[in-house]
């Protein structure tokens, strides 16, 4: 069964068939909202909005922990995100699709792990590649059967928000070596990392980030949920046909 994780732009995927859907408790409370379980072409899917239902819970108030706590219960085979970010990097214009492979954590006061309990021995995950590569693959050779365009690899700066950046800080992050930046990838990516899921991303670039491409002294946040609408008709291209090429 492939898990989906809708960010801004996907508070409901509109290609599945809805068959039920669920409302989980885990140790670490509710998730962002019921799981919704269906069908795509006949194959289980079951979908989380990351910011609830009515797009509603913040980036920095998300429960990632009971998000993919709910996730992993179900054992899926996939678990890809979708996340909305602002492009850095002069290729990823708005509408630009990336998978990444690399993350930076620039966020602080969250809940980031699943092994702070005391009585436990210290508990080190390997992070150098943060995102599942088989499931990079497939979500790459997914959107080449599906002929949509999409970058392969880039780095994600996940900050606290709500907020969006100034311009002064994401001239930081691009010394940094960062790519795209949006507020969701973490501590999800980690999280789903100490679970063992085989988790990865999809960003699609809603915007240009602050002082960069038209968006020199402001981000027309109008503009944003348009280049969403848009992008989005890939995204269920992309995942309808990993569905039915991944036969779960």
């Amino acid at each position: 069964m492939l898990a989906i994780i809708g960010g801004s732009g996907m508070t409901q995927l509109s290609c599945l068939e809805i068959s039920r859907r669920q409302v989980m408790r885990t140790p670490y409370g509710e998730p962002s909202g019921p799981l919704t379980f269906g069908e795509i072409c006949g194959h289980e899917i079951v979908f989380l909005p990351r910011h609830g239902p009515g797009h509603t819970i913040p980036p920095h108030a998300i429960n990632y922990r009971a998000n993919l706590w709910a996730l992993h219960s179900l054992k899926p085979s996939l678990v890809v995100a979708i996340a909305a970010v602002g492009g850095i990097h002069a290729e990823l214009t708005p509408g630009t699709i990336v998978v990444p492979d690399q993350i930076i954590d620039y966020t602080y006061d969250r809940k980031f792990t699943y092994f702070e309990d005391n009585e436990q021995p210290i508990t080190h995950i390997d992070f150098t590649e943060p995102y599942c590569q088989m499931t990079r693959e497939k979500l790459l050779t997914a959107a080449k059967q599906a002929e949509e365009a999409v970058v392969n690899g880039g780095v994600y700066a996940a900050t606290q928000g709500p907020r969006l950046e100034s311009a002064a800080e994401v001239n930081r992050l691009e010394r940094d070596g960062v790519d795209m930046v949006g507020m969701t990838g973490m501590p999800e990516t980690a999280l789903a990392r100490e679970l063992g899921l085989p988790y990865a991303a999809i960003a699609i670039v809603a915007n240009y980030a602050a002082g960069r491409g038209t968006n020199i002294h402001a981000i027309p946040l109008k503009e944003i949920y348009a280049v969403l609408d848009q992008a989005m008709i890939k995204v269920r291209n992309i995942i309808t046909q990993l569905v039915t090429s991944n036969g779960d």
